[in-house]
């Protein structure tokens, strides 16, 4: 990792001592400090970083500053960023120490495949309470993500895509299987198939699966829609510059199974990628045609550019006809979830109350941020068509990402739970556990959640 996670008694690692808003005199500083700190203008404000003198030129720790600690853990991760390579050790009270110390591990991530040079080198002591392996775990699971979003579609279109799942597979035993083109068709995929079929790289459902068959069934579906140009229904420019995070559901089920099968947990893990890019050419799906769809369901196409839930909806058909225990899926779904709640707080949308209490205390006690949005059975009518049994959009615009949510829900019947999230699995600015890029969002919490209840 690009922060080294180390013993808690790392020997000579500097201090960073901890400083909250106005708080220089309690925080337990040197008389030197203190000055030096007031001498730089320093007085604990969020985010601001001072590095302090030691003897004979050398550097003597750091102070940081909590501001009124609104920013939460999270907000140590620039960090990573701003100290001077060596090691280090935090200094203060921690309540959450071991978000605190992610936080510092996921602050120096960055993409390097095309080039870009790693960040300095940082060793940080764990605080106590902090557990290693676990944190290895979830870091890794969220590079994961973070690497696949990144990456663009000349090297993630769907075969890329479903390489990344077989090398995940590798390292941790699991069985990868995959059903593409035409096969799809065969299959009662017809819905994937309609999606992808004018691409170069063939639209395919990819489906991984580890552990013991008798263990509780935990099934995580992915969008994996590796470009959309939205069709013929075409999108504009500017907005097909991020259309290569449009897998990014797919990208966080692939973290989240991650740490799942790096844990060791004993549930029957199954994961379900829908593989396809949204493109043009004359063998296109067109606005009016009528989907045929594992489900059975018909669906008329009122806008080729709301693609993801036709794809998901034969991937989630498949995944409720084993009745798992928990059915979980993830996708870049909607413009109008961004509109509701910005780019960091992605909605969740589930009738399971227990499920959702659970979900809601695990964002909370792990700082990934999650909204729960009502499953408004009214708006169900919007999906109305006149000649199949539902539209893939309705007409007037309004609550878009409720209505996507609405869709998906006809598609699962017999999972024990069900939960979807409408992530926006990027960063637009930089935060200080991330930069500016693809971003895991949702499956820390969704970690915590499943380790409770599989663990």
């Amino acid at each position: 990792m690009p922060v080294e996670l180390a013993a808690p008694d790392l020997a000579g690692a500097l201090a960073v001592h901890l400083v909250a808003k106005d708080g220089l005199e309690s925080a337990g500083l040197s008389p030197q400090a203190v000055a030096w700190a007031k001498a730089n203008g320093f007085n604990g404000e969020a985010g601001k970083m001072l590095v302090l003198p030691g003897e004979g030129g050398r550097i003597g720790g750091a102070l940081f500053g909590l501001g009124n600690g609104s920013g939460g853990a999270l907000a140590l991760g620039s960090l990573a960023r701003s100290l001077p390579a060596g090691d280090w050790r935090l200094d203060g009270k921690l309540d959450k120490p071991e978000v605190a110390a992610l936080a510092l591990a996921l602050g120096g991530y960055v993409f390097t495949r095309y080039g870009k040079k790693p960040g300095r080198a940082l060793r940080l002591a764990l605080p106590e309470g902090a557990d290693a392996e676990r944190l290895e775990r979830l870091a890794e699971g969220v590079f994961l993500a973070r690497d696949l979003v990144n990456t663009p579609t000349n090297d993630m279109g769907p075969d890329a895509l479903e390489q990344a799942v077989r090398e995940l597979a590798e390292r941790h035993g699991a069985k990868v299987s995959v059903t593409a083109g035409d096969d799809l068709l065969t299959a009662n995929f017809p819905m994937i198939h309609a999606v992808g079929r004018a691409a170069a790289q063939a639209p395919r459902l990819i489906d991984l699966r580890w552990g013991p068959e008798d263990a509780p069934k935990v099934t995580l579906v992915g969008k994996g829609v590796c470009f959309d140009t939205g069709g013929l229904d075409i999108k504009p420019a500017s907005g097909m510059l991020l259309m290569k995070k449009d897998m990014g559901g797919a990208a966080n089920v692939l973290g989240l199974a991650s740490m799942i099968m790096a844990a060791g947990l004993r549930l029957r893990l199954r994961v379900l990628i829908p593989a396809v890019e949204n493109a043009i050419a004359g063998n296109a799906f067109r606005p009016g045609d009528v989907l045929q769809s594992r489900k059975g369901i018909t669906v008329e196409i009122g806008n080729t550019d709301a693609e993801g839930r036709l794809v998901l909806g034969d991937a989630l058909a498949l995944a409720d006809e084993e009745k798992p225990d928990l059915l979980i899926d993830m996708a870049t779904l909607t413009g109008a979830a961004r509109v509701a709640l910005g780019p960091d707080l992605p909605p969740f949308y589930t009738d399971d109350e227990a499920l959702a209490a659970e979900i809601a205390a695990a964002s909370a006690e792990v700082e990934d941020p999650l909204w729960r949005m009502p499953l408004w059975r009214p708006y169900d009518a919007r999906l109305a068509s006149k000649v199949a049994d539902m539209n893939n959009v309705t007409t007037d615009g309004f609550a878009g990402s409720i209505t996507a949510a609405l869709f998906l829900r006809r598609f699962v019947e017999d999972a024990a739970s069900w939960v979807h999230f409408d992530i926006f699995a990027w960063n637009p600015a930089e935060r200080p556990h991330g930069p500016v890029g693809g971003e895991a969002q949702g499956i820390r919490a969704l970690e915590r959640v499943i380790s409770k209840r599989f663990g």
